[in-house]
């Protein structure tokens, strides 16, 4: 036998080990500005019409949005896995969705 049965109930108990903080971006204030907007339109050109931002702006933006993400080996590739790494990270709440 591997132990005696008896003193497996002398055993410490102990806590479900917590999961280590994930490692969060600095973002700037612009690219959270970016980022929430995004999250909460349905198209990059409605974000321009908002923000009175070009196209071009809000890639650059989320491509450095992504690109930090990345850095911390936190892909952040699409839409959907922006809007996890938000809620993840309290940029954005469920119910701003």
């Amino acid at each position: 036998m591997y132990g005696d049965p008896g003193r497996l109930g002398a055993l410490p108990h102990s806590r479900p080990a917590q999961p280590l903080p994930l490692p969060r971006p600095q973002l700037s204030d612009r690219e959270i500005e970016v980022l929430r907007c995004w999250l909460q339109s349905d198209s990059k050109s409605e974000v321009c019409r908002r923000m009175f931002l070009a196209p071009g702006t809000i890639n650059t933006h989320l491509a450095r949005i992504r690109g930090k993400y990345e850095a911390l080996g936190r892909r952040a590739g699409t839409k959907a896995s922006l809007v996890a790494r938000a809620l993840q990270d309290g940029l954005i709440d469920i119910t701003e969705l």
